[in-house]
């Protein structure tokens, strides 16, 4: 049917790709670190992203007691027994987790791959939140762990990440994805995008997947953008300046998405299942498993598959 070995999604699915690097179930154990934001603290502007909750994208955030160390004995041991995951990749998630001098970095960054069963480090960030030296560092977990390090994009244009206040230009996301690159392909690059950003168009969405693609991202993260309580998009909403994809659409522009990423490319998400306290539209995001079904559905009745649309770039 298509190239893709030993699943039967029709996407290059991160579960999976972990499974076939490890032999074995592994799953990401989320840390809060206590990073900030620039584009909260006034480093660059203030209030942050029009999306951006308290938890800055983190919706099972610990106690902040706790160290790198207990968060990292207590969610493995509740994955253990939950999943019978086998090992694990720390991920640095809530907020910028390269926003701090590299003395700090290094030692957090050290505390979280030194559990016996950690294979692997995660870390989000923003794309103008790293230089060389942050980036050497990050480069020099690659000899002996699984390292990703995740860009928040959201959209690659200009217009966009000026409307959700993003705080920097698609300029500067190349700028980062290119620094990384100049350490080689020992540092995977996961980018997140967001779909149904106010005034984007279905063909706008699109053409951040095409630069995507042309780059060769390693993995992406596909999001939706939705409402939550007590941030500016919720106002927008409220007045009706805000009108969230449907699930149909949403489907179909994910599978539009998935055609034009090379099959190559590590599906790191395409649905959520959390923020069901603060969501305030679209209600039925925390459909995570039946949108998911939706995704399948809809890649088999089109009779395509990741990749299917991809023309690579030859310079």
């Amino acid at each position: 049917m298509h190239s893709l070995k030993d699943t039967t999604k029709r996407y290059n699915q991160y579960s999976q790709h972990l499974k076939e690097l490890f032999n074995c179930k592994v799953y990401k154990v989320t840390i809060d670190a206590g990073f900030s934001c620039p584009n909260r603290d006034g480093a660059i502007s203030t209030g942050g992203c029009i999306f951006c909750e308290d938890g800055g994208s983190f919706s099972q955030a610990h106690s902040g007691q706790l160290s790198i160390d207990e968060q990292l004995d207590t969610s493995i041991k509740k994955l253990k027994d939950r999943f019978g995951a086998k090992k694990f990749i720390s991920y640095f998630q809530a907020y910028s987790n390269t926003y701090a001098p590299v003395e700090k970095l290094k030692s957090l960054y050290d505390e979280a791959v030194s559990h016996p069963e950690v294979v692997g480090l995660s870390i989000g960030t923003r794309p103008d939140c790293v230089d060389e030296e942050k980036i050497r560092l990050i480069n020099s977990y690659t000899e002996n762990h699984h390292v990703w390090v995740e860009y928040g994009l959201q959209s690659i244009h200009n217009k966009t990440l000026k409307l959700i206040n993003r705080g920097h230009s698609s300029e500067d996301f190349i700028k980062a994805y290119e620094l990384t690159r100049k350490f080689g392909k020992d540092i995977k690059i996961c980018v997140h995008v967001i779909l149904g950003l106010p005034g984007e168009t279905r063909q706008e969405m699109l053409e951040t997947a095409k630069v995507l693609a042309d780059l060769g991202i390693d993995g992406i993260k596909i999001h939706l953008l939705c409402a939550l309580k007590d941030t500016e998009l919720e106002k927008m909403y409220n007045r009706g300046e805000f009108n969230p994809l449907s699930s149909e659409d949403y489907v179909d522009t994910v599978c539009d998405y998935l055609e034009i990423l090379p099959k190559e490319t590590v599906i790191h998400r395409l649905a959520g299942n959390g923020l069901k306290k603060i969501l305030v539209a679209p209600k039925w995001l925390p459909e995570k498993f039946k949108v998911l079904n939706l995704i399948d559905r809809e890649l088999e009745r089109r009779g395509t598959f990741q990749g299917s649309k991809f023309i690579e770039r030859i310079d």
